[in-house]
């Protein structure tokens, strides 16, 4: 299984590159980093790292059509391809803090992110084409400048519907926050699209953006998942039943606005929510284990991995060089094929 890391998207070109290269001699094989509004541009800033590694990939988790023209996109995308020699990569989602920044209100999101994926595959092929969408149109492009392997693109898809289409359309596909009990439920719902396309399950790209809270001590560790909470999809209505039991979930919901207090505010404390149930989310939605217990998270990886991911991305947040470095050390050598 590939192991990926997600950079905190506040940091500069420079530290991506120092970062990146960790990671690279680490043997990781992707670095992403969140699309967030009032960041910098997530393409420009991996150009550095492109042009001073030889194998990582790079790119950017999720990006919009809603917010970039996919004819735009794809001429980014492709950009950072050549400067990286094929190693670039992209997630293409409905939304997105940048989307809701700009006021708009994604449409018809699938079929956004459909013809977003279909543009990039057509630019990443290196021709001239049309494409007549019904919600995007390209008139006239010629990428024959392209001439690297293609890059990596990715559908940001969390629900059965984009799942689906995906799963038809695109050429790999990123969840986000799912357990192996879910991935196992993404895998009932795409393997079936993926045979009749003709393509073979084991080695479609399957991702999975998740949390690394991993610390020497496991009260730090906690104490830096607690706020982060807010933004893992397992806490929400589809999702928290996955981790908790019902009378445990009705807590949760009834108490959401506390995770988003203890969120802006950055505590760990969150508010009519009992510890006891915080922790079990913990426990069960992030890795947050001490280091002395790593076994832990390589048995939380297999488990993903036997239940059908090929590629995990983990979100790294306070001293990311430690991150990588315990990454490299024994998680990359623990699921290698």
């Amino acid at each position: 299984m590939r192991i990926d890391i997600i950079l905190e998207p506040d940091q500069s070109a420079h530290d991506f590159a120092r970062l990146g290269r960790l990671a690279e001699e680490c043997g990781l094989g992707g670095v992403w980093v969140p699309n967030n509004n009032n960041n910098r541009d997530p393409f420009v800033n991996f150009s550095a790292l492109a042009l001073q590694s030889s194998r990582i990939r790079m790119g950017a988790i999720a990006v919009s059509p809603f917010e970039l023209h996919p004819y735009k996109m794809a001429l980014s995308l492709l950009t950072l391809n050549e400067l990286s020699d094929g190693r670039a990569q992209i997630v293409v989602g409905a939304g997105g803090g940048t989307v809701q920044a700009m006021g708009k209100t994604p449409e018809r999101p699938v079929r956004a992110v459909r013809e977003a994926i279909e543009i990039l595959c057509l630019a990443a092929e290196g021709q001239r084409f049309q494409y007549p969408g019904e919600m995007y149109t390209v008139n006239w492009m010629n990428t024959s400048w392209a001439r690297a392997k293609p890059p990596g693109i990715y559908a940001g898809s969390n629900g059965p519907q984009m799942l689906a289409m995906a799963a038809r359309r695109a050429p790999g596909i990123m969840v986000s926050d799912f357990t192996p009990d879910r991935i196992r439920w993404v895998r009932e719902i795409i393997d079936p699209v993926l045979a009749e396309r003709g393509e073979a399950a084991a080695g479609f790209p399957l991702n999975n953006f998740w949390a690394w809270h991993v610390k020497e001590d496991p009260a730090a560790a906690n104490r830096e998942a607690r706020p982060w909470l807010c933004v893992r999809g397992t806490i929400y209505p589809k999702y928290i039943r996955d981790v908790v039991d019902e009378d445990e979930a009705e807590i949760v919901l009834a108490n959401l606005p506390s995770f988003a207090k203890a969120y802006y505010s950055r505590t760990p404390e969150i508010e009519g929510v009992p510890d006891a149930i915080v922790d079990k989310i913990i426990a069960h939605s992030v890795s947050a284990s001490p280091l002395s217990e790593i076994q832990t998270e390589v048995d939380r990886f297999k488990s993903f991995q036997a239940a059908g991911l090929t590629q995990i991305a983990l979100r790294l947040y306070d001293e990311p060089e430690k991150s990588i470095q315990a990454i490299g050390e024994h998680i990359v050598p623990a699921l290698a094929d």
